[in-house]
């Protein structure tokens, strides 16, 4: 399946899950909680107050080798923006910053495989938010950092 194909087939529209595509175009999908939507909420009022030259978007679909992934919350430049249509979905390269929300079911294999591909795609950090303790890990492609590059005042 496409990314193209998952837009427009209307019985996947208004689900209370996200979706993501692997590497053979199957679709994964993840349940959101009430408690996943509060810390998506959240995420993104602090990226608006404290990063206000950029743009903050949940849900934003990345082509990567692994297949279409959606972090659950990304911050762009405006200068990231300047040079892509909003409306070509999924985009070919990552915002600057994407933010997971790891829940109990996702395992680290699998939050190591997407933070790489965000990087392979251009990421400049990653944020893990741990839905049990919500505790946040920050990280630049070399690796865990002690502190946002991004935002130094919110955590």
């Amino acid at each position: 399946m496409q990314w193209s194909e998952v837009l427009a087939d209307k019985s996947l529209q208004d689900l209370s899950y996200k979706i993501e595509l692997n590497t053979r175009g199957k679709i994964e999908m993840s349940p959101a909680s009430n408690l996943h939507s509060f810390y998506q909420g959240e995420l993104i009022r602090i990226l608006l107050e404290q990063m206000p030259e950029g743009k903050v978007m949940p849900e934003f679909a990345i082509d990567t080798p692994g297949g279409v992934k959606v972090p659950d919350v990304v911050w762009c430049s405006l200068n990231f923006l300047r040079t892509r249509s909003l409306k070509k979905s999924p985009f070919t390269d990552s915002p600057e910053l994407c933010v997971e929300i790891v829940s109990e079911s996702d395992t680290r294999e699998e939050m190591r495989e997407k933070m790489q591909l965000y990087f392979d795609k251009g990421a400049k950090e990653v944020w893990l938010v741990f839905l049990t303790t919500g505790g946040v890990k920050f990280f630049s492609p070399e690796g865990e950092v002690k502190e946002s590059f991004s935002v130094r005042k919110a955590f």
